[in-house]
């Protein structure tokens, strides 16, 4: 339910895709084929609302059960599957970089952690994320 005084976000298809991560032609196909619902602007351009557009996102990211998905039950609920793009191996640390879709996620792991799992450029990786301090910014 939005809050009392402030207009409603209305996303142009373009606009919608780049949130999800996909082109706009595969969000085109999404809202023809009903997956998510779509109205017409005063200029006659189709524009998602706010709303339906978090539902849809929602329904997108619910992950199946660990167990469907073959990995042990866990507590983090922030999964990023991605292919490594970079390494940096020190003395006792390593700097791991995945790119997860547009998003680049770069972590600091011991650095026998990183040999022990093999993460060299080219490898497929998963950074899970379990925090209790996530900064959100309005865009």
């Amino acid at each position: 339910m939005g809050q009392p005084g402030r207009s409603v976000n209305n996303y142009r298809i373009g606009e919608a895709a780049a949130m999800l991560g996909v082109s706009a032609d595969t969000m085109r196909r999404w809202v023809d084929a009903g997956r998510v619902a779509a109205e017409r602007d005063e200029q006659g351009h189709r524009i998602i609302p706010g709303e339906p557009l978090a539902a849809f996102a929602r329904e997108l990211a619910r992950p199946g059960t660990a167990e469907a998905e073959g990995r042990p039950p866990s507590s983090a609920r922030n999964r990023f599957p991605g292919i490594v793009t970079q390494v940096v191996l020190g003395d006792v640390a390593a700097q791991v970089e995945i790119q997860a879709g547009p998003f680049r996620v770069v972590s600091l792991i011991s650095r026998d952690s990183a040999e022990e799992l093999e993460l060299v450029p080219g490898a497929p990786a998963t950074a899970v994320i379990k925090s209790t301090n996530v900064m959100i910014e309005r865009t």
